[in-house]
């Protein structure tokens, strides 16, 4: 099996805030036509709740196609708007599509949802520390010019010509 993770991660789309993956692109992944792959969904769509599944709406279908760039070829097309799958969705394909090569496909979908998972969590992480630095640099700074105001107060009235430096109080 010749599955890149890459071209998993670029499967993977946000919409209602969920990190979903379209019928079309999973049909593709486990190599099944996509209305095979929906039949099977909806011969057992108490397997697939709103969290684990959804149809997108047309405004919603038309935004995502204007996103990755796919115009309509030919006549026709698809009667209905796509279904997306949430992770939850995509490990319960595998409970439905019982075939070798779903199950691997699904191992590759998880791990890829794992891994996007870590990332946001050392984003986060990150974050917080840069937050953390830039308060603490911002506050060494606050000493440092009270420190030198405190000084200059100190000097004799010939001496005082520095010009102050930092924030004006409008008190």
């Amino acid at each position: 099996m010749d599955i890149q993770l890459e071209q998993i991660q670029n499967m993977i789309y946000v919409i209602r805030g969920h990190k979903v993956m379209l019928d079309s692109d999973l049909a593709d992944l486990y190599e099944v036509e996509t209305k095979a792959l929906n039949r099977q969904v909806r011969r057992n769509i108490i397997r697939f709740p709103d969290d684990f599944m959804f149809q997108l709406t047309s405004e919603e279908h038309e935004a995502l196609k204007r996103q990755i760039g796919t115009s309509k070829v030919g006549r026709g097309g698809k009667q209905k708007q796509p279904l997306v799958f949430t992770e939850n969705g995509v490990a319960m394909l595998s409970s439905v599509l019982r075939s070798e090569r779903a199950a691997l496909v699904n191992i590759s979908i998880m791990r890829i949802f794992t891994k996007l998972r870590s990332f946001l969590m050392m984003e986060e992480n990150m974050e917080k520390r840069i937050n953390s630095l830039e308060r603490g640099t911002n506050q060494l700074f606050k000493v440092v010019f009270e420190r030198l105001d405190d000084l200059e107060e100190k000097l004799p009235c010939h001496e005082k010509t520095r010009r102050k430096i930092g924030i004006k109080n409008k008190s």
